[in-house]
């Protein structure tokens, strides 16, 4: 019988959050990309991702046996990722589509956290999971700009595979024995098939962009690597649903840095929608 999983931390607490700015500082990398081909600039961070992880390869162990079935199957789901990733962002705006998949993700973990891993967040706990979420999905809408239903559609659809390569990593992570030896094979391994993909469908001209843009690229994928490392290990130290909420709080982090650094506008909206992640996590505490 497993060991019950405790509330959050304050460790845990500030420890999730951290992967949250590093969230959003590697996607905000990739808006203020010149480039302008969000696939290729996605693939650089992908492909730094993996380089990292192998350069940590030797400095962690194997995972436990049990864990190999969950890297596997996380991998073809993150696959599943990054296609709808790019669907969302061909048929909608950055701004629009990534608050939606981030946002309405947590929702879904919590619902099918409790079914699959009986960890049914406290009357606290799920008001504050739906204040964050609610609070980032707000900072998707912008009065006076209207978007396509399509982008809508795809970035809900990649919600729905962010909650299941969540439940599916938690799993792993706590089968591992090693959090940083699961999280570590797995980015190693995950990003592998879709860089096969690109440079499958994108040929030559793919590799010379990623060739060009390997600084952007290696320093991504430092930061998309230590994030999703420490969300892992959070993940086997809290509620998953309570950890993939207050990892969202990237978009936040995103929205401010970009009303920051790229001189985007922040808004009554976005003020209201950061209050609620705000309040959200202080009843995540509670």
């Amino acid at each position: 019988m497993t060991a019950p999983i405790p509330e959050l931390s304050p460790g845990i607490t500030l420890a999730v959050l951290g992967a949250g700015v590093l969230h959003a500082g590697w996607n905000a990398l990739l808006k203020s990309a010149r480039g302008g081909d969000a696939m290729l600039d996605t693939a650089s961070v992908v492909a730094g991702s993996s380089a990292c992880a192998l350069l940590v390869l030797p400095l962690v162990p194997l995972p436990a046996p049990a864990a190999w079935k969950f890297v596997a199957a996380s991998s073809l789901v993150h696959f599943a990722y990054y296609a709808t990733l790019a669907q969302a962002y061909r048929t909608g705006d950055l701004s629009f589509a990534y608050p939606l998949m981030r946002g309405s993700a947590p929702l879904l973990v919590a619902v099918l956290g409790g079914v699959l891993l009986n960890e049914l967040p406290g009357a606290h706990a799920m008001a504050g999971i739906a204040l964050i979420c609610a609070g980032i999905v707000s900072i998707a809408f912008v009065p006076g700009r209207r978007h396509p239903p399509a982008a809508a559609g795809w970035a809900f659809a990649n919600a729905a595979v962010i909650a299941t390569y969540t439940l599916i990593d938690a799993s792993g992570a706590r089968a591992s024995g090693n959090a940083a030896a699961y999280a570590t094979w797995l980015i190693f391994i995950e990003g592998l098939p879709f860089l096969a993909w690109i440079a499958w469908r994108r040929g030559a001209p793919a590799l010379d962009y990623l060739r060009c843009g390997w600084r952007r690229g290696v320093l991504g994928g430092m930061g998309s690597f230590a994030a999703y490392g420490i969300v892992l290990y959070a993940m086997t130290r809290a509620p998953v649903a309570a950890v993939a909420a207050l990892r969202e709080t990237s978009v936040l982090f995103a929205a401010l840095i970009g009303a920051l650094w790229l001189r985007e506008g922040f808004g009554a909206v976005r003020i209201a929608g950061a209050a609620s992640v705000v309040i959200g996590i202080a009843a995540l505490r509670l």
